[in-house]
């Protein structure tokens, strides 16, 4: 994690933000307790791959899913939970701009929706779909293009989020891309699917 991040970044991961929820411009939070997943954590790179410089994404494309989406910039709300995309007919997947970019040393973290209201599917709607070995590209506004391999998919309690997981301080550059899950109820959904990546191949 870069210098710059580190103390918000923190500071978000101790309020246990779930984010990138369905149909709602707003995150929850609660006390996070590591577990509660369907998978075991994700495996270690056998040989990691080289850090790059930090540059904000732009585009997310996940092949496997469909997915190819313009990225924004979050940051926090009010209340210290992160912010969400907004809920739109053009939905998009936003990263946590107090994290790592994609390729710096340590967690990088994109949200989208998996709902848009009265819109339907949001962008992260088929994110539980992925499999271990799946390819995600992240484009920088630099030029490059960073690609990451998905190492686990894990769907969790919202109440059993494993912050640390998801927040915590790696040794290597990796990616979660987070949004919610499980069985609907009046005012969300009771779980969060978060794919874990490893970097797998940084080009310009």
């Amino acid at each position: 994690m870069t210098s710059l991040s580190r103390r918000a970044f923190a500071g978000a991961a101790a309020a246990s933000l779930l984010a990138g929820c369905a149909g709602h411009g707003t995150a929850r939070s609660g006390t996070a307790r590591p577990g509660g997943s369907s998978s075991p954590p994700p495996s270690p790179i056998p040989s990691p791959a080289r850090a790059l410089a930090r540059s904000a994404p732009v585009r997310l494309r996940i092949p496997a899913i469909g997915v190819d989406t313009p990225v924004m910039g979050l940051g926090l709300a009010s209340d210290g939970s992160v912010q969400v995309p907004p809920v739109t007919a053009h939905d998009r997947a936003g990263w946590y701009r107090y994290s790592p970019a994609p390729g710096q040393t340590g967690p990088s973290v994109i949200l989208g929706h998996v709902t848009v209201g009265a819109y339907g599917d949001g962008v992260f709607r088929h994110l539980a779909r992925l499999h271990r070995g799946d390819r995600i590209v992240t484009r920088l506004e630099n030029g490059t293009a960073v690609g990451f391999a998905v190492r686990s998919v894990r769907t969790v309690a919202k109440a059993d989020f494993p912050a640390d997981d998801v927040y915590g301080n790696v040794d290597r550059p990796e990616l979660r891309l987070i949004t919610c899950g499980g069985a609907r109820t009046g005012d969300g959904y009771l779980d969060n699917v978060i794919v874990f990546a490893a970097l797998s191949s940084p080009r310009p």
